[in-house]
């Protein structure tokens, strides 16, 4: 029999073992309690402990603490959520909706509410399917009988999804008699599902998990009732429109409907848009100044360029103020825990003179705007225009921190309307496999970053979970407190980008950490068909990360 080598990159070790390993035999080498493993990275690629090992490889640990380990946690609650349903729910399924903090919200298929004792049911019986430490194997049909298999258990949204694949072998999961098809890495088996709740919400339930680096811990629930709405309204009119799934999408660019779907996509949009304005210009005797703030790759400024327009509409004349601009420079950013400038903190820009401008502006004093060189991150001049705020004028900031009041900490709240904006999309790939926000925002940034930029795929990657712990540190806590939010997600948007990311996401080599990211977005992206960009409009969102956009950036 032919051996293998096998390195383990945590601690130089080195074994040799027979060919067609399987993984978990081997995770001993480690050093680390098995309890803690969600899975390995094989040669940067992650795989389930069950994969057999072909080839001379190095190992890795991916742990459950870990951002890539969380992900495999949630993605496997998901899928015993589904096999607890099925038991339980006889003529009824779920459907997983949008993320709501820690937290996936969950309703029923039926569309009716969940009935007394129907969610404590579900949840006693994902704890059996965990106390039974259940394993959960990984396998593959032909694509005749994943299909016949789908449908046969009335899984018709992913029956759908497999139309737009040609493979002639489909990989599933399969546990306690139930498969769903492979999306990514689960764990090895349901014991390790520690830590979970069921929370009544609304018109259905939260699954709840914990955090990001928070171990076994359930934080308390925060409610963010605001982009709740935002997700529920999107999802009933991805309802109403017929697409609201990745299946049904394809289908629309199979039969050449997918232009009409596109404009409704984009005026759908611009009246929520419109609606917005429309709030701020009824109060334009009182409001003086805008403020956007949204994740990276948001959509932010293009937003606040339709939002001008908008408002210029209602005889009201913006100014835009670019917080870039007050940047304090260089040898005045404070450090991070590496000892690198943090730009993405409040105290790297110069507030207090931020806030002096804006008084003066506000005392009807004109203003000279300041610029900061970003090519030489030294410091701003005092050399932009000249600013002055008429009767019929509203100052338009963007930026990070836009919606934390400490930004603009000496001026009346009732003079400011704060605009949170992500993409939030409302698509599944099925009723069990949801879509992460995150994923849309990080296409959207790689493609952007390879246009105008220079950076590779494995860069934007590379710097991406940086990009989040900003997010989650500076954005995400003040999203609740935003006057209203701006969803700038189109659904068709994917499809768009996928002709741009594909070749990209290809050409990060096996030998880079990134390869991994790289190879579960490939996978993603693999199931949907592609749509040509001469179909975006001048104006859309998209046009900021793809280029060609009619508006001036």
């Amino acid at each position: 029999m032919n051996n293998i080598s096998i390195k383990f990159a945590n601690n130089q070790k080195t074994v040799t073992c027979p060919y067609g390993t399987k993984a978990i035999a081997l995770i001993e080498n480690f050093g680390i309690p098995s309890s803690e493993i969600a899975g390995v990275r094989v040669n940067n690629e992650i795989r389930p402990l069950d994969t057999s090992l072909l080839m001379n490889a190095a190992l890795e640990p991916v742990l459950l603490d870990s951002p890539d380990g969380a992900m495999i946690y949630r993605r496997t609650l998901s899928f015993v959520l589904a096999i607890a349903a099925r038991n339980i729910l006889k003529n009824d399924g779920i459907y997983v909706g949008h993320s709501l903090g820690n937290s996936y919200y969950y309703t029923f298929s039926s569309g009716e509410k969940p009935k007394d004792g129907e969610i404590e049911k579900l949840l006693k019986e994902m704890q059996r399917l965990v106390k039974e430490d259940l394993h959960i194997t990984f396998k593959y049909l032909s694509y005749e009988e994943a299909v016949e298999m789908f449908k046969t258990n009335n899984q018709t949204d992913t029956a759908l999804l497999l139309e737009q694949r040609s493979s002639p072998r489909i990989k599933v999961n399969e546990c306690s008699g139930f498969m769903d098809i492979y999306i990514q890495p689960l764990l090895e088996r349901t014991g390790l599902l520690s830590t979970f709740d069921l929370l009544p919400y609304e018109d259905g339930f939260l699954l709840r998990f914990p955090g990001i680096g928070k171990g076994k811990t359930l934080d308390p629930f925060k409610d963010e009732r605001q982009i709740f709405n935002v997700f529920s309204e999107y999802k009933e009119w991805g309802r109403i429109i017929g697409v609201r799934v990745v299946g049904e999408l394809n289908a629309k660019i199979a039969n050449r409907s997918f232009k009409e779907y596109i404009m409704i996509a984009e005026t759908h949009q611009a009246r929520m848009m419109a609606d917005i304005a429309q709030r701020i210009v009824e109060r334009k005797d009182e409001i003086k100044m805008i403020l956007i703030a949204g994740p990276s790759s948001s959509g932010k400024t293009t937003s606040a360029k339709r939002l001008e327009i908008e408002l210029m509409v209602s005889g009201l004349k913006p100014i835009a103020i670019s917080l870039d601009d007050y940047y304090r420079g260089k040898e005045e950013t404070p450090k991070d825990e590496k000892g690198d400038p943090d730009y993405e903190c409040l105290e790297a820009l110069d507030v207090p003179y931020l806030n002096e401008q804006l008084q003066a502006l506000y005392r009807g004093e004109e203003i000279t705007l300041p610029v900061y060189d970003f090519k030489t991150s030294i410091k701003r001049k005092n050399a932009g225009k000249k600013i002055k705020l008429e009767s019929n004028n509203i100052l338009i900031v963007e930026g990070i921190h836009g919606l934390n009041d400490a930004l603009t900490y000496s001026i009346d709240r009732k003079t400011k309307f704060k605009i949170y904006v992500s993409a939030l999309t409302q698509l599944n790939l099925d009723d069990h496999n949801r879509i992460p926000t995150s994923d849309n925002r990080l296409l959207r940034r790689m493609v952007r970053d390879s246009q105008f930029r220079g950076m590779d795929a494995a860069g934007t990657i590379k710097m991406w979970s940086k990009v989040q712990a900003g997010e989650r540190k500076y954005i995400f806590p003040f999203q609740n407190s935003s006057d209203a939010a701006f969803n700038s997600a189109l659904d068709y948007e994917l499809s768009v980008l996928k002709y741009y990311a594909d070749p990209l996401l290809r050409a990060v080599k096996p030998s880079r950490s990134e390869y991994a990211e790289a190879v579960r977005l490939l996978s993603f992206l693999e199931n949907f068909t592609p749509i040509p960009p001469q179909y975006v409009p001048g104006t859309s969102i998209l046009r900021e990360f793809i280029g060609d956009s009619e508006f001036k950036y």
